[in-house]
């Protein structure tokens, strides 16, 4: 791994000096953008969350005729089906449309979803509406990613976009917050409410993401570079547009973008399974998207309230107050991968996590097992819809509740915050939101299994269940070892996103890429070229621009 692993020394000697705080002047601007952006996750976090607290309520179970078994996986699994149908379409209006009104279109069809559900009167129309969020969160969540990252200054990319995913627990504290206070309500709106509320957070982006910037790399792959350096130079560097890094990174993205044309005149799908250096992307991309779901961390996340009644701690108020409290534990650790992934690497945190993972399924296995051996049921009440224990071994029930808090520790801090942001680190821009959709497109695969097979599987092998877990993260943590590419430089210094992608296809890409940019610097082009641009675009095409620039200042 050490020879994937450099220095960029042109980077390191232009940042030096500079407040690079992610608080500090105009870079507060766009990371307030990036916090914007990670409401998709929010949302995506959210509906796990509410699934897991509507199995919680009575009123919920009784009016959908106490969903078990594959109907329960149904209610679960059928977003992840509508993000399978809707994910390959969203691509191509990610390139084509941008990726700001990809992300407002996936909004607005999560909206319609959203009050669909909540004015639900049947069975069919509350599994409807969830199928069309699962549409509008397909195209949303390939939109927002892509954008954080190649919006992030160079320092605090991977920080922000391992943030993205690890917001995802931010809607779940909410949700499970929520459900935790309409479990009193006795009446349809103790569900109904957690369901109007999941409409907010795509309604608050619908309405303001079309204020915010594009993608520079977007804008210089659709020739309109000189609205792509204005948005580097208002939010990189203080709008000083003769400040040297507007030169690097201007000259990185179209150096890295001329590289993926003279490998392929098309960002087809066959590139991506083609070339030598995709494919060992592709190797890593789709096995981390399977991980993801398939570590164990699906019995928690959607059937907690069957888990948790195998450990005896049966009543609504306590099943949704552990529920709560474990989002918030969820959110910290997540938070906390997500902070130190250039400091630790990514390998180094994708190996602690599989390892830990591991080690703690084998502990909440054994004490499972210990926990359910030891019930004794009041007489004539086991095997009814409603057994009374009369004793157990408690003490093995709450080992059990303690290892779900660490192994969720070791979890987020790689599954978590990395699934995505080194998805699309290691993506070029030309294959980036087709790489990124078919890593959705194996989550939603591996989840719609996970939640049809896990309550049907809990319900038949109980505690025995945890062992296939047990094994199968043994194996990630060995495929891992074997494939993961460390992706920071040296003593924690940062690069760029094009020298990342340049990792995965040899050294040559690496030094062509280095060396246009060191260029850029040095010849300082931004002065004669990019006056010249400015100059000699042509009368429409140059008003376009400016026009353009102009009302992006005045929306910020």
């Amino acid at each position: 791994m050490a020879e994937a692993v450099q220095d960029n020394s042109v980077l390191t000697q232009l940042l030096k000096g500079r407040d690079t705080r992610w608080y500090a002047g105009d870079l507060l601007k766009i990371n307030l953008v990036i916090m914007f952006l990670l409401i998709t996750s929010m949302s995506n976090g959210y509906d796990g969350s509410m699934m897991n607290g509507l199995q919680t309520l009575d009123n919920w179970s009784n009016y959908f005729g106490n969903p078990t078994g594959g109907t329960l996986g149904l209610f679960n699994a059928i977003q992840n089906i509508g993000t399978v149908v809707a994910l390959p379409v969203a691509p191509l209006l990610n390139d084509r449309l941008g990726r700001r009104w990809t992300l407002f279109i996936g909004s607005a069809i999560c909206i319609a979803g959203c009050a669909i559900q909540t004015a639900a009167q049947n069975m069919g129309m509350f599994i409807g509406a969830r199928a069309l969020m699962g549409a509008g969160n397909a195209w949303a969540c390939i939109a927002s990613p892509v954008l954080i990252t190649e919006l992030a200054f160079p320092t605090q990319r991977a920080q922000f976009t391992s943030l993205y995913n690890s917001t995802w627990y931010l809607g779940s504290i909410v949700a499970a917050w929520t459900t935790f206070g309409t479990f009193r309500i006795l009446n349809t709106w103790s569900w109904r409410i957690p369901s109007l509320i999941q409409g907010v957070p795509p309604l608050i982006q619908m309405c303001l993401i079309l204020f915010f910037p594009e993608s520079p790399r977007w804008l210089v792959d659709q020739g309109r570079d000189e609205e792509a350096i204005h948005t580097i130079a208002k939010y990189h560097c203080a709008g000083n547009r003769d400040d040297p890094l507007v030169a690097f990174e201007y000259e990185e993205i179209k150096e890295a973008l001329r590289l993926e044309r003279d490998v392929a005149k098309t960002s087809s799908y066959k590139q991506i399974f083609t070339n030598k250096g995709n494919l060992k992307r592709m190797r890593i991309i789709i096995a981390i998207a399977f991980f993801s779901q398939w570590s164990g961390n699906g019995l928690v996340s959607y059937y907690l309230n069957i888990v948790l009644e195998g450990i005896g701690i049966t009543s609504q108020f306590d099943k949704n107050l552990f529920n709560g409290i474990l989002q918030i534990y969820n959110l910290g650790t997540a938070y906390m991968g997500a902070l130190v992934v250039e400091r630790a690497g990514r390998r180094t945190l994708f190996l602690t996590s599989t390892a830990g993972m591991c080690l703690t399924y084998a502990v909440w296995t054994a004490c499972s097992a210990t926990y359910q051996q030891s019930v004794v049921y009041e007489p004539g009440t086991e095997g009814t819809d409603a057994p009374v224990i009369q004793s157990a071994n408690t003490n093995a029930g709450n080992a059990v509740a303690a290892m779900i808090f660490i192994y969720y520790g070791f979890y987020n801090i790689a599954l978590s915050p990395l699934l995505v942001s080194y998805t699309v680190e290691i993506l070029p821009f030309r294959i980036r939101s087709k790489g990124l959709m078919i890593m959705q497109l194996c989550v939603s695969a591996s989840l719609v299994f996970n939640q049809y097979v896990n309550p049907i599987a809990l319900e038949a092998l109980e505690w025995r269940y945890y062992i296939v877990y047990t094994v199968w993260i043994g194996f990630e943590f060995v495929y891992l070892y074997f494939t993961i590419v460390e992706t920071k430089g040296k003593n924690g210094h940062p690069l760029p996103l094009e020298e990342i992608s340049a990792l995965f296809d040899g050294d040559e890409a690496r030094d062509d890429i280095a060396a246009s940019s060191e260029a850029a610097v040095l010849e300082k082009p931004h002065k004669g070229d990019l006056a010249m641009m400015e100059s000699g675009m042509g009368s429409s095409g140059n008003l376009a621009s400016e026009q353009q620039i102009e009302r992006t200042d005045q929306k910020l």
